[in-house]
This record gives structure tokens, C-alpha cells and sequence, in this order.
């Protein structure tokens, strides 16, 4: 797929024109194939873009603006619906293109499972990767109904791929009690039910390693973002999501990409889910993108 052929439609706000010249580039994974619960979020991303138009271009958090950050909305890329295996090809060829082209991924999805090629993508280039993961569910699972290919396993395919102890999760608070088994024996990190506050220790230990973040806006509480699939009671406020993202901002971190999924519009006629996603973007583009050159 060329890249600038690769999209029709809005692009998210102040998106530049050139491929070749930019730093960062936006795709989106319109994905969700194997939902279990509510299905949907393979429009999040096109609406994403849609309502990004009502952001200010200016973020207050770290004084910057969306014209200081070269980046590229290279729109969806055309997965084959309905086939979940194909379609994790394409998106771990399109992320290997990306990375080899020296640009710095930003996805938008989509269903979680989305990210599990863009682990492996970003495995191959950075050996000694961690993975911060902020969720309210665990996803370590082995497989849903017998299905591997789950948005309930693509932490858990992680751990393997990359080793439990470099894979970070934060805000947790659903899951088998096998899942948190796993947590609490496989060595890697979790903290339930809040982010900000444990993500402290997260960037001190992981200072100057390369860390790719995913976000499920499924994190925050149903009453900031009921445009979801799988809604969880007792999440975190967009606040706190904002203040995580811009410690991460502020960090020594080497943050090498990233992506923010699970957005199905069609649960929030108020627009608050893609509207609060828009924004977390905003600052994730503003923030991570060349904050280590």
C-alpha cells in the first residue's frame, strides 16, 4: 500500500501532507472481529480524526503545539473484514514498514488484539523493549472460548513474546482469577485499579529503555467513556489518564510508540469517549514523538 494512497476522509487535526517528511505517522486499525461483549470499535478511528477538528491545537499540560510536531494520518488500513488472522498480518507488515521507514507508530483501533502484531513489529527493532499497558482488563489470557486470536490475550501473548518482567500493566481491575495468578507468578507488573500514581515507579525503573504504551480507553470509568465494547465500573478519570500521559511526557523515558483502542462511538451519542481519546492523541503526539532526539 502506498502511503499516499492510503487514505480517503478526514485526517486528524493539522495533519501534515508529506509522508517522506514527517516524524510520526497515525493509522488507524479498524478491527473487531473478536469482540466477546459489544462490537464496534472498528469505527473508533475514523471518528477519532472526525472530532479531533473541536480540539484547541495548543495543550497547556506541556506547552506545546500540534504545529511543532511533524506527523501524518496515513488513514486506515483496509483489513480484510472478518479475518482476524490476515488482518494481524497486514497490521505487523504496515507497523514493519513504519519502523523501517524510521517513522514513530501511532495506532488507533480497533480491538485490543490489534496490538499484539505491533508488539512483534517493534520486538524485531528494539530487542530490549518494554511494554507499559494501561487497561482495565488483564488480557493475559491464553485464549477466549477457545479462541487464541482474542482481545482477551494480546498482554499475555506479550509476556511470552517479550518476557513478563519487561510488560507493565496499569489500572487493572478485571480478569480471571487466573489472569492475576499469572500477574502475581509470571514476574511481571501490575497495579490494579489506579494509574498515575504507580506509573512513578514504572518510569524510574524503565529510565532510558525503548517502551512502546498502549492505552484501551476501556481504563477509564464508564462515566467518562461509555463508548466502548466491554465497559468496566470503577475506572479512572480522564484526569488522571491526562496526568499519566503527560509523566510519561515528562520522563526519561524513550517512548518508541504507541496506540489507543477500543473506541465504539456508537455506545456515546455525547461524543465524550472519541472526544476524550482525541485528546489523550493530542497529547501523546505532543509528548512521546521525538522527545528523545
Amino acid at each position: 500500500m502506498r502511503f499516499d494512497e492510503a487514505y480517503s476522509g478526514n485526517v486528524f487535526i493539522l495533519s501534515k501532507p508529506s509522508f517522506e517528511e514527517s516524524d510520526a505517522v497515525i493509522y488507524g486499525m479498524p478491527m473487531d472481529f473478536t469482540v466477546s461483549f459489544r462490537p464496534g470499535s472498528r469505527f473508533g478511528p475514523a471518528r477519532i480524526r472526525e472530532v479531533s477538528l473541536g480540539l484547541e491545537e495548543y495543550s497547556p499540560y506541556i506547552d506545546k503545539h500540534l504545529e511543532e510536531v511533524n506527523y501524518f494520518d496515513a488513514g486506515d488500513i483496509p483489513l480484510p473484514f472478518g479475518n482476524a488472522a490476515r488482518s494481524l498480518d497486514m497490521i505487523e507488515e504496515f507497523v514493519d514498514k513504519l519502523l523501517e521507514a524510521g517513522k514513530f507508530p501511532l495506532g488507533l483501533g480497533g480491538e485490543h488484539l490489534c496490538s499484539w502484531p505491533i508488539f512483534k513489529a517493534m520486538y524485531r527493532k528494539y530487542p530490549d523493549l518494554a511494554i507499559i499497558h494501561i487497561d482495565a482488563h488483564a488480557d493475559l489470557r491464553e485464549e477466549y472460548e477457545g479462541e487464541p486470536l482474542s482481545h482477551s490475550t494480546p498482554i499475555r501473548k506479550a509476556c511470552e513474546l517479550i518476557g513478563p518482567s519487561n510488560v507493565y500493566s496499569l489500572g487493572i481491575r478485571s480478569g480471571m482469577r487466573e489472569e492475576f495468578q499469572y500477574a502475581n507468578e509470571s514476574g511481571m507488573y501490575m497495579a490494579k485499579f489506579e494509574v498515575a500514581e504507580p506509573l512513578k515507579e514504572v518510569l524510574l525503573e524503565l529510565k532510558g529503555r525503548p517502551v512502546y504504551v498502549t492505552i484501551d480507553i476501556d481504563v477509564l470509568d464508564p462515566a467518562h467513556a461509555p463508548g466502548t465494547g466491554t465497559a468496566e465500573a470503577g475506572g479512572i478519570t480522564s484526569k488522571e489518564l491526562l496526568r499519566a500521559i503527560t509523566m510519561i511526557s515528562n520522563s526519561d523515558l524513550k517512548i518508541v510508540g504507541s496506540d489507543l483502542v477500543e473506541v465504539a462511538p456508537a455506545y456515546d451519542p455525547t461524543e465524550q469517549t472519541q472526544i476524550a481519546a482525541s485528546k489523550f492523541v493530542r497529547e501523546m503526539l505532543l509528548g512521546w514523538v521525538n522527545k528523545n532526539k
